[in-house]
């Protein structure tokens, strides 16, 4: 695949656009604070095949421009299911992926890999880096298992058998606490004290309807966020009131792919479904499904989304 060396050229007081070479799904904002006002994002391919990469781009907030840093780039296998940008960044897809990224270069740092077979790789669906305790990071697995693991010893913690069926997504409450959800429909919270037992606080009414996306509400710990596989509806929860959803919010035509709380407000949850819908813009449109929506603690003004091969940055 060839480098990215463009620039961003749709541009407009409320919106930058960057084209990228080949489709994106995962993107990720940076969590450290900016050098000379320009934040890095990364973003990762979905290409179909075992060649993928990652890019880390910058973002100029005062001339509205996303530029293509040539030689922070890496080769990934398969699509990255996660990215996050922070120290250490990190990857998800076939295994957990630690990586450092130089002024003029990405080094992988290590594969995380806690497979039984030689045989057999579980697809990582997800991953989740725990704010209060930045040593644990926690990861989803089709082989129905959360891992947590100590990123700086390069070990696993703790491994849980979490669902009963493939765990898509896992979001950090405090530091010994995440929440899960899965394919066989609930959201399950988990307490690394007691790892013999988790508590069901929602359970999906209609059956064989997976759970696919989860957000913890940074602000206000008491709530969370779940979306379902092929519907348009957010399922709003309150941890103080498992089973019954303090809101079911239905302001979509299309189904919900992603969801992220506000970093600065415990009351802003913005959703995007299809191509035309993101939530609170009813006259957004992108051309084409989104995939992905992130909104970061550095730039609370913008919102990131991507779909086909464009990232855009929304100010809200």
């Amino acid at each position: 695949m060839e480098n990215s060396t463009q620039e961003s050229l749709l541009k407009s007081e409320h919106s930058v656009t960057y084209d990228s070479f080949y489709p994106i799904y995962a993107l990720a904002f940076s969590s450290s604070a900016p050098n000379h006002h320009h934040h890095r994002l990364a973003l990762g391919s979905f290409i179909e095949e075992y060649n993928n990469r990652v890019d880390v781009v910058s973002f100029d907030e005062d001339t509205l421009n996303i530029k293509a840093q040539p030689n922070l780039f890496f080769s990934h296998p398969y699509p990255p299911t996660k990215l996050v940008l922070r120290r250490p960044p990190a990857s998800s897809g076939d295994y957990l992926r630690p990586w450092e990224v130089r002024e003029s270069s990405i080094d992988a740092v290590s594969v995380l890999n806690n497979r039984k077979t030689i045989e057999f790789c579980a697809t990582l669906t997800s991953f989740d880096w725990n704010e209060v305790e930045p040593r644990r990071i926690g990861t989803p697995s089709i082989d129905t298992t959360c891992t947590i693991w100590d990123i700086e010893r390069g070990a696993v913690e703790t491994q849980l058998i979490a669902h009963d069926k493939e765990v898509y997504d896992i979001a950090w409450g405090e530091s010994g606490v995440f929440a899960s959800v899965s394919a066989d429909g609930s959201v399950r919270i988990f307490d690394l004290r007691d790892e013999e037992h988790s508590t069901i606080i929602y359970e999906n009414p209609q059956p064989d309807t997976p759970l696919l996306r989860l957000a913890w509400n940074k602000q206000d710990l008491r709530h969370m966020a779940t979306i379902l596989k092929d519907c348009n509806k957010v399922v709003v929860l309150d941890i103080r009131q498992p089973t019954m959803p303090v809101v079911e919010l239905e302001r979509h035509r299309a189904s919900v792919n992603a969801i992220a709380w506000a970093p600065q407000s415990c009351r802003d949850l913005p959703t995007v479904a299809g191509p035309n819908g993101i939530d609170p813009m009813p006259m957004y449109s992108a051309g084409s499904e989104i995939n992905e929506l992130q909104w970061s603690a550095t730039l609370p003004d913008w919102i990131g989304i991507a779909f086909s091969n464009e990232v855009q940055l929304l100010r809200v």
